[in-house]
């Protein structure tokens, strides 16, 4: 005999920060577990202090965290959250970040710029993380930043689904808001069997730093169209954007993305739109003060669950997607 056989069975164990506790327990339920009980303290001084208060000894571990408003302290938790799993001697450590912060810092625009993207990356490998996982990273090459499996999920099929059920019976295009965002709109054409328009953005030489022109490519005409996008910020382009659709004559503009981060002026914005409905998921929390009549949200918890149950089991995860 070379060694000994442990008789304990492997323990999936699943941890939440403070930014969205209410998608951490409905992932759970999902799971049919309950979220680790855990001890959170700030100092006076803004520092955050985090204990668990059950053994995490041998266990794969998953520790959830939505990187929402205040960002910088909600990635700084789960940095920490990670370093006392590993100083527990947790087996494997799972990090999930349903909306990574910094994605969009993926390259350099300039000189002398950061790739933040690549630095979050090296934050949780360096804190202790052995995998990650996202749902809709800004691009796909930042799986490449991490030195380990990575799980990036779509939300493109609970989506999709909701708004095929929307759009039944009519006439309808899936539209891309600019140029960057055409293999995702591509995507959703494939998915529910639409053409596709794309929004072409044009500066006015004369107005700097103001988007003029709006040249829209594709059939949009007496149509429903559909703007799709990975996140709403500040929501000045997708409402410029059916602006330029309903003047090229769309009948409806429904706007769908996964991450609703909302930020500033988007929620009255959005309600004051020509936008009939505005569909995102809850990868974000969304307070009470951005919520608004034409929102929709939908849970990505049982997406989240299914993959954390196929990486537990050694599983498929990509399967989720095939089809």
């Amino acid at each position: 005999m070379t060694g000994i056989k442990a008789a304990g069975q492997k323990k999936l164990m699943l941890f939440s920060g403070r930014t969205h506790p209410e998608l951490a327990e409905q992932v759970a339920e999902q799971l049919g577990i309950q979220v680790v009980p855990t001890k959170f303290q700030d100092f006076a001084n803004g520092e955050m202090y985090v204990r668990y208060l059950e053994s995490a000894r041998g266990s794969d571990a998953f520790v959830l965290q939505c990187h929402s408003d205040p960002i910088n302290e909600s990635i700084m938790e789960q940095l920490i959250m990670v370093d006392a799993l590993k100083r527990a001697s947790a087996k494997r450590i799972t990090v999930i970040t349903p909306f990574l912060g910094y994605a969009r810092q993926d390259k350099k625009h300039l000189g002398r710029e950061p790739i933040t993207a690549r630095l979050m990356t090296d934050l949780f490998a360096t804190a202790g993380a052995n995998r990650l996982m996202a749902v809709d990273l800004h691009t796909d090459q930042i799986q490449g930043f991490f030195n380990g499996p990575v799980d990036h999920l779509f939300a493109l099929p609970l989506l999709a689904d909701y708004i095929n059920g929307r759009i039944e019976g009519a006439e309808a295009t899936v539209v891309s808001p600019d140029a960057g965002r055409v293999r995702t709109a591509d995507r959703w054409a494939d998915r529910l069997g639409l053409p596709l328009a794309i929004i072409h953005k044009r500066r006015d030489p004369e107005v700097a730093n103001e988007v003029k022109v709006h040249e829209v490519v594709g059939e949009v005409e007496g149509r429903t169209c559909i703007l799709v996008d990975d996140m709403i910020d500040t929501a000045g382009t997708i409402v410029k954007a059916a602006d330029a659709l309903y003047e090229q004559g769309a009948s409806n503009v429904i706007a769908a993305a996964t991450h609703g981060v909302l930020s500033g002026p988007a929620a009255e914005r959005l309600q004051n739109s020509r936008i009939s409905e505005v569909v995102i998921t809850n990868s974000l929390p969304v307070p009470k003060e951005r919520d608004f009549d034409k929102l929709t949200q939908l849970s990505i918890a049982p997406l989240l669950a299914r993959a954390i149950n196929e990486v537990f089991s050694d599983g498929s995860v990509t399967s989720l997607f095939d089809g």
